[in-house]
């Protein structure tokens, strides 16, 4: 018996957590091993037109939303793609650099602008 006459468990650990952890790291472990994978090709309307500035903004936009999201948008100067391109970073938090934002809305602003 133990203090005041409480009579206390005695302190045993299962064997049921120790396997548990075990039985989920291997499929864990066995999944750092390389593998590849391909990836269907862009639909057209995805690709973007080439010009200085097409591969900042492929390798920045494409990382969140399919580049065909370029296209669908209102056609702008270099005002509105700027917003745009704020927006993109201030409140999606897209990690474009100033220079490749600089970049990103010359060639917006001069392959997407107002249809002349």
């Amino acid at each position: 018996m133990s203090r005041g006459g409480v009579r206390r468990r005695p302190n045993r650990r299962s064997a049921w957590p120790r396997a548990a952890v075990l039985v989920l790291a291997l499929p864990l472990a066995a999944a750092g091993a390389e593998r590849t994978i391909t990836l269907p090709s862009d639909d057209p309307s995805a690709r973007l037109a080439d010009g200085p500035g097409a591969q900042e903004t492929r390798n920045a936009c494409g990382v969140c939303h399919s580049l065909d999201y370029i296209g669908t948008q209102p056609r702008g100067g270099a005002a509105q793609w700027q917003a745009v391109v704020t927006k993109m970073i201030k409140v999606f938090g897209a990690p474009i650099t100033d220079e490749d934002a600089k970049a990103i809305v010359e060639y917006l602003a001069t392959r997407y602008g107002p249809a002349r």
